[in-house]
């Protein structure tokens, strides 16, 4: 490879992991409309091993708008990212994908003084795709394989 080529992946890769990294911010901020943002046209998720639903980026945006509100503090942890640029018409590097495993603690209370109520963790598989306005989500895959609800059996019942 010349040195320009290498580059060019260098600086598609951290344009790609940008776009992961913002991924998690939407959702933990509640910024659906930066959310959305990220799919390209057509782009789609997939939540259903979550509990959740699949479909269209702009209906998924709608949907953990309104699953998420129970939840006021959430945090993404988004790590072992790994990269793979593929082909599309014949031009290297127009189309991504990245495996990446989480970590989401989130609270049902805002304060951020209590410690996490609800922890899951899993995989991500995230598609892009290049455009004119850079890289854009194509479809993001959700695979949670664990979750940790909170204890209920030592709260007490008031009648």
């Amino acid at each position: 490879m010349t040195q320009r080529v290498e580059l060019a992946t260098v600086m598609d890769r951290m344009a790609v992991d940008e776009v992961v990294t913002d991924y998690a911010v939407a959702v933990d901020d509640g910024d659906w409309e930066a959310y959305r943002a990220l799919f390209a046209p057509g782009g789609r998720a997939d939540y259903r091993s979550a509990g959740g639903i699949e479909g269209h980026a702009a209906d998924i945006a709608g949907w953990l708008a309104r699953t998420l509100r129970m939840f006021p503090m959430r945090q993404h942890l988004i790590v072992n990212r790994r990269v793979r640029f593929g082909v599309l018409e014949r031009d290297t590097g127009d189309t991504a994908r990245v495996q990446a495993d989480y970590i989401n603690p989130m609270s049902t209370l805002g304060d951020g003084a209590a410690a996490p109520d609800f922890v899951c963790g899993g995989r991500y598989a995230f598609a892009l795709v290049r455009t004119y306005d850079g890289w854009r989500l194509r479809e993001v895959v959700v695979q949670e394989k664990w979750r940790r609800l909170p204890d209920l059996a030592g709260t007490p019942v008031i009648n």
